[in-house]
């Protein structure tokens, strides 16, 4: 059974750090694309971080660079987010998504380009 399990969202005051942990399991093939994508209250669903699997290539909205550092584990098939310097406007709760059908080839950060979804985990930063 295919699935994606993420962990390491809470609670933090500005400035401060997290790392957030998601584990695609189930998988019979290797797929295209896995990004991290963020909801806040009232607004749409953004990318914040990803790869392509082909050429391990990572990918940051403007917003999170130098900030954030994604990274895949090759052997274990993790990927983790290490955000430092958290800002209110961080704030959301935050999925990982896998591509397995190659959409995301017309672009990382496209929501609908994801066929399967973790089951989100909340970041807040707040003083």
């Amino acid at each position: 059974q295919v699935q994606i399990v993420e962990s390491g969202g809470g609670s933090v005051q500005p400035g401060g750090s997290l790392r957030l942990s998601c584990a695609p399991s189930g998988f019979s093939k290797d797929y295209y694309a896995v990004t991290w994508f963020r909801q806040a209250p009232a607004k749409e669903r953004e990318g914040v971080s990803g790869i392509t699997i082909a050429d391990a290539r990572i990918y940051y909205t403007d917003s999170v660079k130098g900030r954030f550092t994604f990274f895949r584990d090759k052997v274990n098939r993790t990927v983790t987010l290490d955000m430092n310097n958290l800002q209110p406007e961080d704030t959301g709760v935050y999925y990982c998504a896998v591509d397995t059908q190659g959409n995301s080839w017309y672009g990382i950060f496209r929501a609908q380009a994801y066929d399967i979804w973790g089951q989100g985990t909340q970041v807040t930063v707040s003083s």
